[in-house]
């Protein structure tokens, strides 16, 4: 079973190495809009710095979204879904698998790239640690709750533009207390309550969404 799991994670990401510039579309968005935000808001490092933990959120909630279309989609189009469906391993645990592998791709890098985000949008250096932390926590259950917007659209031809109509207000919760919990650091307020609201958060996301995910994914191929 653990082989299973294992072997679709390491698919996953060979599959995106040799796609090439597939995944480097979300980061790009998102590095995107926090280098034009300025130039279209406004320039200055107070404004900036008091709506950093907004503007760094919706880029990876939106940078998320649109990488969310090809989670199951080639697998459905080359009848790799099936196989999977059926492999020993039980489906919501490959579910985490690709979910886990997604958020590699994504929710990962776009951790990795919010030091340089926080720097363009003059966050305080003692906020950009709070950032990461939210992006951490967040960035799985961003990819968690999209999955199911994936697998219930999966089998339709435009269905990557439901994904955000029909997950976006799940992940309201998590916008909020991330932005919020950024905000609380720059004020020099503790954060603890909102990690811990964003740790729930992911912790119902992983127990909830893969038994979601697998019985859409077993509708979508008519089983």
């Amino acid at each position: 079973m653990w082989y299973s799991i294992k072997a679709v994670v390491q698919r996953d990401l060979k599959l995106v190495t040799r796609q090439g510039g597939d995944w480097l579309n979300p980061l790009s968005f998102f590095v995107m809009v926090i280098t034009l935000f300025p130039l279209a808001i406004s320039s200055t490092p107070a404004k900036l710095a008091a709506m950093a933990g907004g503007v760094v959120w919706i880029a990876a909630l939106l940078a998320v979204l649109l990488s969310m279309d090809s989670l199951f989609r080639q697998d459905y189009d080359d009848g790799s879904l099936e196989q999977l469906l059926v492999s020993p391993a039980p489906l919501p645990l490959v579910v985490l698998a690709k979910v886990f592998a997604h958020w590699l791709q994504t929710g990962a890098c776009l951790t990795a790239l919010s030091p340089i985000a926080a720097l363009l949008l003059h966050l305080p250096e003692s906020s950009i640690w709070p950032l990461m932390l939210t992006l951490l926590l967040g960035t799985p259950t961003l990819s968690l709750v999209s999955a199911i917007g994936a697998a219930l659209t999966v089998s339709l031809r435009r269905g990557g533009v439901l994904i955000p109509l029909l997950t976006l207000p799940l992940h309201i919760p998590v916008l909020i207390f991330a932005t919020a919990a950024v905000q609380a650091s720059i004020n020099g307020l503790p954060i603890e309550g909102y990690l811990a609201l964003l740790a729930a958060f992911l912790v119902l996301a992983l127990t909830l969404t893969p038994l979601a995910v697998a019985a859409a994914l077993r509708l979508a191929v008519g089983g």
